[in-house]
């Protein structure tokens, strides 16, 4: 990977996040961290969870521009409301604005000719990122942007140069990558306030999006341009160095909903005022872990919180109106979010928020079991109200079960846990050849391997959350399915592989080979996906033929060649031997080395991850951010735990990086403190919870949720189980 020096890196991003004098939890944000590579990472104006993600949106539509900003390449087409942050596919970017100065063509542009369509290049070393606020001069224009936001609400606030003919453009027309608008439409009302919709299908198949917005200096006309009518321009005469503000509120149900929340959120607030609001919710939101370390360490740990907080976004409008996921309007009390990317949340994410925001945490899993109710199963990955149906298996059942068994409040358990049977029994997505055959044949249906354990993993949770709830016959019903990953077991070749309708693996069979949604995996490896048990590690190692042999066999996969051959995904990122940190099968597989009773070994690789695999850089992570998963592996790592098996309610212990950490937690505050701490000393040597000696491996949720304080003295030398 392409880096600067990582001095000049560092401090270009301290002063790219404007570090503020006095310390706040914020000062250590640096939105740009991820921002190159392969990240993927949204850099732009927002709150914690909130509808709106305000920020700049490149020419460049390719695969690192999926967040629609890539610190490779500086052109901007307007500022969007509506972005993705990490994830592998590009899309959203609604409603997007552009001040301008004089004749432009209404049109995207071409980044091979300055002057094409409605771009300009941003000045990069004038742009300022911090939580809540983004900053960037537009050179084409002598303009400079300024942004900031509510959870409905993105403001603007432009300086411009003395022009005759300066404007504000509204594009419906571009939306992210494989976006495309369908229908819209726009108005003036008045002169300051301009309304309308943008309907568009890309990744969210039917994705609707209201706006209504408002500028502080009247525009003398207000006229219609480009194909179809896709671009209005608000035009006004400027003073050198005015400054229009100008409010941007939407709403996924209704122009009215976008009116109600600009007259609530931001109608007649100064931008100043409203960029220390945002600011204060994003330091309230920090503030629910603070930790001691040096500035470096800080700043990696507050942005990856940060990162944890872009997703799932608030989906209800004011008054409770929400787009359901069958296209129709409901309204409810309680909050309705969208944007679950769950294949890649369910095993650090959602477990985090089950911690640090169990309120929310109950409102994710409403969502769930709304959804649940209105499309017949429960989520996979649901973005702007649509199932995209993308990756594998049923990744929301761990997370319903989770909170089931965590007895986390928001939500009905009796409906979550019939949601989770509905969508378990249903016969889609190779369920049906599942519930045939007792596996999913490699013959009859792509990535089946990986779907068969992704399956697997998700009956194991709905087993415990069937045990907390006293259903004993659902328990052993779902503890049985469990087991399915057993068929794929190849005693020989000691590997997980595909296994055809007859009852045979498939051949010819290379561990090291992958090609991308062509093969029985999916974004991995036979050596990867052979690790993807870990709701049954006890149960599992009796396949490998013992404690020792399935260590071997651990070992093995990170002394093997850093080699995949095919055509692999460029997930596959971040490699120790055929480890792959980048891509989230193997966020777990560390720690399983703490269930082996190897706890040593954990805490070797989980330290090794940390501090090669997370820099406070651009290019600071190892592979695509994916919606805050990656972040909140770091979260739960630094912290020194991670939950391996799903809805299981317990941490394993692995190798905490902070002197001392103050959680949030619904019971009041979890203090975890370390003593003799440092790079050399990475093993836990004794451990006291509440002042008592404790000897477990991992901690219980429980015991972290009632607040408390854990004291972990470290060690340069591993200590015997």
């Amino acid at each position: 990977m392409k880096t600067k020096p990582a001095l000049l890196l560092i401090a270009l991003l301290i002063t790219a996040c404007a570090q503020q004098p006095t310390e706040r939890l914020t000062q250590y944000v640096c939105p740009l961290i991820g921002s190159g590579g392969h990240g993927h990472v949204f850099v732009g104006a927002s709150v914690p969870f909130g509808m709106v993600q305000a920020g700049p949106t490149s020419i460049n539509q390719a695969w690192d521009w999926c967040s629609g900003y890539h610190r490779d390449e500086n052109s901007v087409i307007g500022f969007s409301h509506t972005h993705l942050s990490g994830t592998g596919i590009g899309d959203l970017f609604d409603i997007t604005v552009m001040p301008v100065t004089g004749e432009v063509t209404y049109a995207r542009g071409n980044i091979e000719q300055p002057g094409s369509g409605l771009w300009s290049p941003a000045d990069r070393e004038k742009e300022v990122a911090q939580a809540g606020y983004y900053s960037v001069p537009l050179t084409r224009y002598g303009i400079k942007a300024e942004i900031t936001a509510t959870s409905r609400t993105g403001v603007h606030r432009y300086t411009f140069p003395a022009s005759q003919d300066a404007a504000i453009v509204f594009d419906l027309e571009n939306g992210g990558c494989w976006d495309r608008t369908t229908h819209c439409h726009m108005e003036a009302v008045g002169n300051n306030r301009i309304a309308g919709y943008r309907h568009s299908r890309g990744w969210a198949p039917v994705q609707r999006v209201y706006f209504v917005a408002e500028t502080s200096k009247p525009f003398h006309k207000f006229t219609l341009h480009g194909r179809d009518n896709m671009y209005g321009r608000a035009s006004f005469a400027t003073e050198e160095g005015e400054q229009v503000i100008l409010r941007v509120a939407i709403s996924p149900v209704s122009i009215e909903g976008a009116q109600a929340a600009l007259e609530q959120e931001a109608a007649g607030k100064d931008f100043d005022a409203i960029a220390a609001e945002a600011a204060d919710a994003w330091e309230q939101q920090l503030a629910k872990i603070k930790i001691e370390g040096n500035d470096e360490q800080k700043r990696i740990f507050y942005t990856a919180l940060y990162h944890t907080a872009m997703a799932p976004a608030l989906f209800s409008d004011i008054n409770g109106d929400y787009r359901g996921a069958d296209g129709n309007i409901y309204n409810s009390a309680t909050p309705r979010y969208t944007n679950f990317s769950l294949w890649d949340t369910y095993r650090a994410k959602q477990p985090l928020m089950t911690i640090i925001e169990p309120r929310k945490a109950g409102h994710f899993v409403a969502s769930m079991v709304d959804i649940c109710d209105k499309q017949g199963r429960l989520p996979v990955w649901h973005l702007w109200g649509n199932e995209t149906n993308c990756m594998v298996g049923d990744p929301a059942i761990p997370v319903v079960a989770d909170a089931i068994v965590k007895g986390i409040e928001g939500f009905d358990r009796e409906e979550a846990f019939a949601a989770i049977k509905k969508t378990a029994a249903s016969s889609e997505r190779g369920k049906g050849l599942r519930h045939r055959y007792g596996y999913i044949p490699c013959n009859m249906f792509g990535e089946a391997v990986a779907y068969e354990l992704e399956y697997a993993l998700a009956d194991g949770a709905a087993a415990r959350a069937a045990k907390a709830l006293g259903k004993s016959a659902d328990e052993e019903h779902f503890t049985r399915k469990s087991r399915s990953y057993r068929r794929l077991w190849d005693k020989e070749s000691g590997f997980i592989r595909g296994v055809d309708s007859t009852g045979c693996f498939r051949t010819p069979f290379n561990p090291y080979y992958s090609s991308h949604r062509a093969d029985d995996y999916c974004e991995g490896n036979a050596w990867q996906y052979t690790w993807l048990v870990p709701h049954d590690v006890e149960g599992y190692a009796t396949l490998f033929g013992g404690r020792e042999q399935m260590l071997a066999k651990l070992d093995s996969l990170f002394t093997a060649p850093s080699t995949v051959e095919g055509a692999p995904s460029p997930d596959i990122s971040g490699m120790i031997g055929q480890y792959a940190h980048g891509n989230e099968p193997s966020h777990h597989t560390l720690y399983i080395y703490a269930m082996l009773g190897e706890p040593h070994k954990c805490a070797r690789l989980v330290r090794r991850v940390m501090e090669e695999q997370y820099r406070d850089d651009y290019d600071g992570l190892s592979g695509n951010e994916d919606m805050g998963q990656m972040s909140a592996w770091y979260i739960m790592s630094a912290l020194g735990f991670y939950q391996v098996e799903p809805a299981s309610g317990r941490y394993w212990l692995g190798s905490p990086t902070v002197q001392r950490a103050e959680i949030a937690v619904a019971g009041g505050t979890f203090i975890i403190e370390t003593t003799n701490n440092s790079k050399e000393n990475i093993y836990i040597k004794n451990i006291k919870l509440n002042g008592e000696d404790y000897h477990l491996p991992y901690i219980m949720h429980s015991d972290i949720a009632q607040g408390g304080k854990l004291t972990v003295e470290m060690s340069s030398t591993p200590v015997a189980p």
